[in-house]
């Protein structure tokens, strides 16, 4: 049986599915490799993430063929670029990927509410607004160095506090800040977590991660999942293995 469709951009709230919840970041310097991996994978997990990389690399040809793609398949596309700009800037970068029919799309909480706010109105409900909080790379040493007073948590819900007061339809934050952002900002109200990483995997170069279930436990909607599924011997396989997961915790 399919999985129903997802539901209108716009509209937050946490998929039905396990399959919708589960995002694949399709994070490649290979052009052939990108369409292999939008190929096989789109029919196995919810969201497509098209990141800064790839969009830099191939720009609107990658975020079409992936579009297309998930539309036949049942999922959706989230272009990653982590916007961050004045808001008149951002605003009009937003009303430009609203053409490209993705689903969501990152801004930088860093930029303040005013430009958080200038994208959501850009946006007029054609796609969800998500901004980015603490990246998951940043320990509380590197905050430090930042001149960022406090810990990632707190930052993280500061900056998450103001991306729902701007209309934003969540955030994207580490698995470490799910239990403090859950209880206070409530649903409907996104939470995507990258720094995903299934039982057994390397966690590369970020710093602040968790299993699927750990994460969907601790208030997660949507994970982030790149490298363990895309360096595997069977992709697909390991795929459907953390969907499984996700929706033994549903």
């Amino acid at each position: 049986m399919n999985d129903p469709p997802p539901s209108s951009p716009g509209a937050a709230g946490a998929p039905a599915s396990a399959r919708q919840r589960l995002v694949l970041a399709l994070d490649s310097d290979d052009r052939s490799t990108f369409s292999v991996w939008v190929r096989e994978l789109a029919s196995e997990v919810g969201v497509l993430k098209v990141g800064l990389e790839s969009f830099v690399r191939w720009g609107h040809e990658a975020v079409h063929e992936a579009v297309a793609t998930a539309e036949r398949s049942g999922a959706s596309v989230f272009l990653d670029l982590k916007l961050h700009d004045i808001p008149n800037t951002v605003a009009g970068a937003v009303r430009a990927a609203c053409d490209l029919g993705v689903r969501y799309l990152t801004v930088h909480a860093g930029g303040g509410e005013r430009m958080m706010r200038a994208a959501c109105e850009a946006a007029a409900g054609r796609l969800e607004v998500l901004a980015v909080t603490v990246l998951t790379h940043l320990d509380e040493e590197e905050l430090d160095r930042l001149d960022l007073p406090g810990s990632a948590s707190q930052r993280a819900l500061l900056w998450a506090s103001q991306a729902r007061a701007a209309g934003c339809a969540g955030v994207v934050c580490s698995p470490l800040e799910l239990a403090t952002l859950r209880p206070r900002l409530g649903e409907p109200f996104l939470l995507v977590t990258p720094g995903i990483r299934p039982a057994g995997s390397d966690s590369g170069d970020q710093r602040r991660v968790a299993t699927p279930a750990s994460a969907l436990r601790a208030g997660a909607d949507l994970v982030v999942v790149g490298r363990p599924i895309t360096r595997a011997d069977s992709p697909p396989g390991v795929a459907r293995e953390i969907v499984a997961e996700i929706a033994s915790v549903l």
